[in-house]
């Protein structure tokens, strides 16, 4: 099932894609409530869906699936290229930061280009979306933890990045976290580790891979990450990306106002957002 946070009218619910189409799943609150309630749910929604009668996707705002995450987590340098243009051996242990809340971003609205800066980057991602979560959890009960995945792009600003050891700040600038452009739940989509993943600039590719490159894969950062918190329904795990970036070539090209970033990952669709000047 395809899961989504749209907005219409000023109101702002959750929907079930079909094809064009996206139904009300009629259910309050948020995602993050669906999510938690998603056992009991499963079932009427799925009979919501089997009957049809949805509105056009194309007069709906998409908003990010999971517009305000308990906790956002990415990971860096797991992937085998991404660590070779940056100069750094694979790390003996898996290597997170955090993005704030404040940076999620709708899949298709406007990326900032912070006022100061002149270092935006794009890293194309798959995002792991926790379903019943838990603590503890071991590799092999990983994928009972996880709701579903969808499309996202750890947008960074590299001078701030790099200004200091700790990477949260440069990597959580205001819209710097687009993600959808909906959940493709986890019993849909099965084995997240055979998915290619690409990244364009105004056409231009610029990554192209396949998940299973991971050097972590999920399962195992479930684990990482479980040991000492307790992973909740709707929290985002960025789960890294691969090599292309704009701050690896020679010479370095960073993103400008008016460059359209698209980020596309098999059986999840796509995202795409413009860069703009922050006023």
């Amino acid at each position: 099932m395809k899961l989504c946070t749209f907005t219409i009218d000023d109101t702002t619910k959750t929907g079930i894609v079909v094809g064009d189409q996206v139904i009300e799943t009629g259910v309050p609150g948020t995602m993050i409530d669906l999510i938690r309630d998603w056992d009991s749910l499963k079932s009427e929604l799925e009979e919501r869906a089997s009957r049809g009668g949805g509105i056009p996707l194309s007069s709906v705002k998409l908003e990010a699936p999971v517009p305000r995450p308990g906790k956002i987590f990415a990971i860096g340098l797991n992937y085998a290229d991404h660590i070779e243009e940056s100069g750094l051996g694979t790390p003996e242990r898996q290597v997170w930061f955090t993005k704030a809340q404040t940076s999620v971003n709708g899949p298709y609205d406007p990326v900032l280009i912070a006022r100061g800066t002149a270092t935006a980057d794009y890293e194309a991602e798959l995002v792991a979306v926790i379903g019943k979560g838990g603590k503890h959890l071991d590799a092999s009960k990983a994928p009972t933890a996880i709701f579903g995945y969808c499309v996202g792009n750890d947008f960074t600003e590299r001078m701030w990045q790099h200004a200091v050891p700790q990477w949260s700040l440069g990597k959580s600038f205001d819209t710097h976290a687009p993600m959808g452009p909906w959940i493709v739940t986890a019993d849909e989509l099965g084995d997240p580790h055979d998915l290619g993943i690409r990244c364009y600039v105004n056409g231009e590719e610029r990554q192209n891979s396949n998940t299973r490159h991971l050097v972590y894969n999920v399962w195992q950062q479930v684990e990482h990450l479980s040991v000492g918190m307790t992973l909740e329904p709707g929290d985002c795990l960025f789960t890294g990306t691969p090599g292309g970036i704009g701050a690896a070539m020679d010479p370095r090209r960073f993103l400008q106002p008016g460059d359209v970033v698209r980020t596309e990952i098999d059986h999840l669709g796509h995202i795409e957002g413009t860069m703009v000047a922050e006023d």
